[in-house]
């Protein structure tokens, strides 16, 4: 019986932004793995992972063709992943590229034809199905702990001003129309979608949305509603934001179902943490429910994809048709705006 590759992943990333450098990177490295290349056209961040000790590219087909690099981490703003992944596509080596897929739903079926038909393993990184509390609250679920699934609400809001930026010499592009695709609906919302898909194993098919362009100084929506239904009769309502100042609660995931409910509480975002607890629906009863609050959603995420990678047996969890229709979704919402 053969003996499981365990040997750390040699990782290369394209775009060398925050997310990538604050978040990432350290994943790589707390998961045993290795970052051996970078690719970015900005001076500053090529000195910055040169800085980790990662060889920079200043050209993406130069990473393409780094033949120490197995799996690639995509990180450039939205507009941008249809050259990555089409660039990637073929080359060997395994694609995980941020949320949206996209800045276009043109884009996304573009990159799901570039896969199709060949070998490459591509994931999407949505990382909140990797936190802790979000595969506790899965597990409950399906051990029936709910009873039936009634409804799932989700708060995922944040502050995000006009002149925000994370690195010296990098624009906000979360709020460029055409780098981003839209605000905080095409950024936060995917988080929630596929949440949806992860914890009942059914995505959402019906979906309404309303915008909003309230608090913030810029030409992208700044808030969203969203209400959805998945196939079985499970509705979804999801609240995005960047007009929700940080020291608020805008944090929390609830899934109600006809025998108690479910709530996490600061789990959704990039860090480790939070609270999750489950309320009995006959006696009112509330328990606190056990995670590891110690690994964040990234380094579970590092984790469970360079398992797969190793492992082809585990890439069922991973769909690039799934995570085309999530951004189908994302197209409805925003088509069917007044």
């Amino acid at each position: 019986m053969a003996t499981p590759d365990n040997s750390p992943v040699a990782w290369g990333i394209v775009g060398y932004g925050w997310v990538a450098r604050d978040y990432m990177a350290p994943g790589i490295r707390a998961a045993g793995h290795r970052l051996v290349a970078v690719a970015d056209p900005g001076e500053a961040s090529r000195a910055a992972a040169e800085a980790e000790g990662a060889r920079a590219h200043a050209r993406l087909q130069d990473l393409v063709n780094d033949p120490e690099v197995e799996a690639v981490y995509v990180a450039t703003p939205n507009h941008l992943h249809r050259e990555a992944i089409e660039a990637l596509a073929g080359s060997g080596k395994a694609i995980l590229c941020e949320k949206p897929m996209a800045a276009s739903l043109a884009d996304a079926e573009a990159m799901v034809a570039a896969l199709r038909g060949g070998d490459t393993f591509y994931g999407t990184a949505f990382d909140q199905r990797h936190h802790p509390a979000h595969r506790a609250m899965r597990a409950a679920i399906r051990e029936g702990r709910l009873g039936t699934v009634t409804a799932i609400r989700i708060v995922y809001a944040c502050w995000l001003p006009k002149a925000w930026t994370s690195f010296a010499g990098q624009d906000n592009w979360r709020i460029d129309p055409v780098k981003a695709g839209g605000g905080a609906l095409m950024d936060l919302a995917p988080h929630g979608l596929d949440l949806v898909d992860f914890l009942l194993d059914e995505s959402i098919h019906d979906l309404a949305a309303l915008t909003q362009a309230r608090a913030q100084d810029y030409s992208v929506d700044d808030g969203a509603l969203l209400i959805g239904r998945t196939p079985s009769g499970v509705l979804a309502n999801l609240h995005v934001a960047y007009n929700c100042p940080d020291a608020l609660p805008r944090r929390r995931l609830e899934v109600t179902g006809t025998k108690g409910l479910l709530t996490a509480i600061d789990t959704m975002g990039q860090v480790a943490g939070g609270t999750l607890s489950f309320t009995d629906g006959s006696t009112g009863a509330s328990d606190t429910l056990p995670f590891d609050g110690e690994a964040s959603p990234f380094l579970e995420q590092v984790k469970a994809f360079g398992s797969a990678l190793r492992r082809p047996e585990e890439r069922e969890a991973y769909s690039a048709i799934r995570d085309l229709h999530t951004m189908r979704l994302l197209a409805r919402a925003y088509a069917a705006l007044p």
